[in-house]
């Protein structure tokens, strides 16, 4: 186990992407755990995918810091990739940790509006890295993803593989985020951790993600798509299991110390977070309609046979994730464990109130 060496009570913490999926939820922990805390969030609030969630995360936020008055939460819109707001953060608040989850997500949407995902991805992260190197923060900790394994045939996928061979733009730009990060790591002495994320779900989750998609087809009456035929395998995360990790390493930074040559050995260190449990497709569906049905999403008598299609796999897709997550378990003895039933029906009763259905 590594030893703590990052107080987070009574720092400043800089949280990017604070009203997307992980970041918002990451917010509320910070919060509701190691208060007094002071955070800054920033998030460009684009139209991905509807806006209204990304409101309603907020406002949850927002209730949270109520409740907690002895910290202090403050929120920025803006985009990471306008290096004038970034450093104006920085030279106003002075950020001790920077957790940064801003990014464009979606490996099918970078095949048509590739454009994003450079300045969001590349532009903003590099804006991030220069800002921690001009103003000196205890650990810098990032989102990478599994997409970076890209078709690697070895499961489960570790740290130690090789990932030279992304097959999507997003995978590619996030490849580049922990190049760029070990760059800045031996050049500046920036203590920085990588976090790839395994299919990350939840309540307030992301619109574009299967398991949601997937749910609003279904109370629509459309038929939902399962690419490669169903044979895909997912490390499904639950979100609050991603949250307590990236809790966890924040507050272990990789140590600065000298090689023999007297020079920096980069403080750089990268981690996988998944469920270390792949679930089949169409075992993940099943699941998926029994909770809906449940939470009085769908009715009783639905006809699931009716509105499914099995197609083949899309272009940038890969047909399995599978996270090896030892060296999480070794150093922070943290393994993810929410059980897909559980966590899918979190999301349908989040579902149920959210859109009243």
């Amino acid at each position: 186990m590594l030893e703590k060496n990052v107080e987070i009570k009574n720092k400043t913490i800089l949280v990017t992407g604070a009203a997307g999926f992980i970041g918002a939820n990451l917010v509320l922990e910070l919060l509701n755990t190691q208060s007094p805390v002071n955070i800054i969030g920033i998030d460009n609030m684009n139209d991905y995918y509807d806006v209204s969630i990304k409101n309603y995360r907020l406002d949850e936020i927002r209730k949270t810091a109520e409740q907690h008055p002895e910290s202090i939460w403050n929120f920025v819109k803006g985009s990471i990739a306008d290096k004038e707001i970034v450093n104006q953060i920085f030279r106003d608040y002075k950020p001790s940790v920077v957790v940064n989850l801003a990014a464009q997500a979606g490996v099918r949407y970078s095949i048509t509006n590739p454009d994003v995902y450079i300045e969001s991805n590349l532009i903003g992260f590099y804006n991030i890295l220069e800002a921690c190197r001009h103003n000196p923060v205890e650990h810098l900790v990032y989102a990478s993803s599994s997409s970076v394994y890209g078709s690697n045939k070895k499961v489960p996928y570790s740290t130690e593989d090789k990932v030279d061979n992304p097959v999507s733009l997003y995978a590619a730009t996030k490849k580049s985020n922990e190049l760029l990060a070990h760059a800045y790591s031996k050049l500046y002495n920036i203590p920085s951790t990588g976090l790839r994320f395994f299919t990350v779900y939840g309540p307030a989750g992301r619109p574009d993600m299967a398991y949601f998609g997937f749910t609003n087809k279904l109370r629509n009456n459309q038929t939902i798509q399962i690419f490669n035929y169903g044979n895909c395998k997912r490390d499904f995360t639950y979100v609050d299991d991603i949250v307590e990790g990236v809790k966890r390493v924040m507050q272990c930074a990789p140590e600065k110390v000298n090689g023999e040559d007297g020079l920096p050995i980069p403080p750089y260190r990268i981690y996988n977070i998944g469920n270390n449990r792949p679930e089949n497709l169409l075992d993940f569906v099943d699941i998926l309609q029994q909770e809906l049905i449940r939470a009085g999403v769908l009715s009783e008598d639905y006809d699931f046979e009716a509105h499914k299609e099995l197609v083949p796999m899309q272009p940038g897709d890969v047909p399995v994730t599978y996270a090896d997550t030892a060296a999480l378990e070794r150093d922070f003895g943290f393994k993810p464990s929410t059980s897909l039933r559980d966590g899918l029906r979190r999301f349908a009763e989040w579902y149920k109130g959210f859109y009243q259905a």
